[in-house]
C-alpha cells in the first residue's frame, strides 16, 4: 500500500514536471506560427504552420537566409515572415531581377520567378537588417517600408510541421 502511494507520487510528479516544462517551452521558447500571406511562396504558402524559436536572436545575430518572424514596423501588433537578405554594414541592391550584397549577386534558389523593380544601392546601418519575401512581386518588405530594426525580431523559423508532406527544418 505504502509502495503504491510512493509510486503514484512519483508518476504524478513526473507528469507535472513534463507539463510545466512543455508549457514553458511552448510559450517561452518555441511558438507555433501560421503563414497568412503569399509573400514567402514557394518556400512557405498560406496556411502552412511552423515552429519559431523565440530565443534565437537573444543569443545569436541574424544570418543571411534566415526566415524570421518580426513585428511589422508600421503596426507593431501585426507580425510578418520574411527572409534576411543583408546584414548591418552591408550594401544591398536589386537590379536585373537579382539581389547584390556588397556588389556580388547572391544565390537565391528559393525565390519565386518573376520580374521586380530595381532598388538601392543602400547601406544597412548598425542595428538593422534588410528583409525580402521569396515572392518578390507580392511582398511588402524592406523595399517598401525600409530597413528592419533588429529589436523587432521575434524569432527564427525552426521547422515547418504542417502540411505533413512539407515537413522540414530550416
Amino acid at each position: 500500500m505504502e509502495r503504491q502511494k510512493s509510486k503514484r507520487k512519483w508518476i504524478l510528479g513526473i507528469i507535472g514536471a513534463v507539463l510545466l516544462i512543455g508549457g514553458l517551452l511552448r510559450w517561452g521558447v518555441f511558438q507555433p506560427y501560421i503563414i497568412r500571406q503569399p509573400s514567402m511562396e514557394p518556400s512557405l504558402t498560406s496556411g502552412d504552420r511552423m515552429i519559431v524559436n523565440r530565443l534565437a536572436y537573444r543569443q545569436w545575430a541574424p544570418a543571411r537566409g534566415d526566415i524570421i518572424v518580426f513585428a511589422f514596423p508600421k503596426d507593431l501588433k501585426r507580425t510578418f515572415v520574411k527572409r534576411v537578405i543583408a546584414l548591418e554594414g552591408e550594401t544591398v541592391e536589386l537590379r536585373d531581377n537579382k539581389v547584390f550584397v556588397n556588389g556580388n549577386a547572391i544565390a537565391e534558389p528559393y525565390v519565386k520567378p518573376g520580374e521586380y523593380p530595381p532598388y538601392g544601392p543602400e547601406l544597412v546601418p548598425v542595428g538593422k537588417v534588410f528583409v525580402l519575401g521569396d515572392n518578390r512581386r507580392e511582398s511588402e518588405d524592406s523595399r517598401e517600408w525600409g530597413l528592419l530594426p533588429k529589436d523587432y525580431l521575434l524569432g527564427k523559423a525552426l521547422l515547418e510541421y504542417y502540411p505533413f508532406n512539407r515537413f522540414k527544418f530550416f
